[in-house]
């Protein structure tokens, strides 16, 4: 059977040479590993990661924690994030908890502490001290995606900050009945997002002098049918507003959506604005802020991957990942008779 020494003596390298040109860790020199590519192809020999395993201490596996997959947020940062794992050449194990604390309790107290992953990436998870002390006690990088965790390495966004731009680009534009579609409070759980967001909605609001009116700020579920819901009993006020800032790209294309059946043209009639940069946003012309989460989970990965090559702790930094204003056709001054 063809061994790491036949490659290495086919190639006229070393054994540990090989071993880092086939596995991709370590520096080797781009004609070594061609050189160990070709024999190992030439010999029929595949790297078998179960021995580098047994013998490095590491699985070549990242573990990452999110609370669903169908949520486009968090389907995109496990896009981004998976992507950064294939060209590093590790593998991802994905735990999805849903709502079940059952299903929390197990990852966080069972699964995540077999060891089988090298790293642990979680998403929009405010991790309790019991958590936190448990990933910890394994002596495995974390990087938390979404908010600051005691003693990890965090990558977020401002998202007090995104919402006051959201909702000033808005005022910019000559807007002062402004509503806003936010979270419910069941969303409220981990960061605070919909509280958040609420928040530098308000601030902007305040500081331009404008009126924040009760009836105008509504909760929806992040998603496009519930912010459709929300959005229909909303605008069948006897006064509607001129602009709606909604807390998520999917309420914002809800919102639309209810919009077209009220007859109402937008933004000719009502502004829409978002935030996160969601795909379909190109396509129904939404002005948002792009949040980058593909982005954001490349970024965890290279993070982790920095501590794992060189065998060093990972520095509890807390990363803020740049957004930007993206101005589509959902947004324009009011209509002339808004008052």
């Amino acid at each position: 059977m063809t061994g790491i020494k036949d490659v290495a003596e086919r190639a006229g390298l070393s054994v540990a040479t090989v071993s880092r040109a086939l596995s991709g860790k370590g520096s080797v020199s781009p004609a070594s590993r061609e050189r160990a590519r070709t024999a190992a192809s030439e010999l029929g020999f595949v790297l078998s990661y179960h021995a580098s395993s047994l013998a490095s201490g590491r699985t070549h596996n990242v573990g990452l924690v999110v609370p669903s997959v169908h949520r486009w947020f968090f389907s995109a940062v496990v896009e981004g994030a998976s992507a950064a794992l294939l060209e590093a050449g590790y593998d991802l194990t994905l735990y999805n908890i849903g709502e079940n604390a059952a299903h929390r309790q197990s990852v966080f107290s069972d699964f995540l502490l077999r060891k089988r992953v090298d790293a642990v990436i979680a998403v929009s998870l405010e991790l309790s001290e019991s958590e936190l002390q448990q990933l910890h006690a394994v002596h495995r990088p974390i990087v938390g995606i979404g908010g600051p965790l005691p003693g990890a390495s965090t990558i977020r966004i401002d998202d007090t900050a995104i919402a006051r731009q959201a909702t000033n680009h808005l005022i910019g534009l000559g807007h002062t009945k402004i509503a806003h579609i936010t979270g419910h409070e069941a969303y409220d759980q981990d960061f605070h997002l919909p509280g958040t967001r609420r928040s530098g909605f308000e601030k902007a609001m305040n500081d331009a002098g404008c009126p924040v009116r009760p009836e105008w700020i509504v909760s929806a579920d992040f998603t496009i049918e519930g912010a459709y819901a929300a959005a229909r009993q909303l605008l069948a006020g006897e006064e509607r507003p001129t602009a709606v800032f909604a807390a998520s790209d999917e309420m914002a294309i809800g919102t639309i959506l209810a919009a077209r059946d009220f007859g109402l043209r937008v933004p000719d009639d009502i502004s829409v604005m978002g935030i996160d940069g969601h795909d379909l946003g190109t396509v129904l012309g939404l002005t948002t802020i792009d949040q980058d989460a593909k982005g954001q989970g490349a970024l965890a990965v290279h993070t982790l991957l920095g501590a794992i090559t060189n065998g060093t702790a990972l520095e509890a930094a807390d990363t803020q990942h740049p957004t930007r204003l993206v101005v589509r056709t959902s947004t324009a001054v009011p209509p002339a008779d808004a008052g």
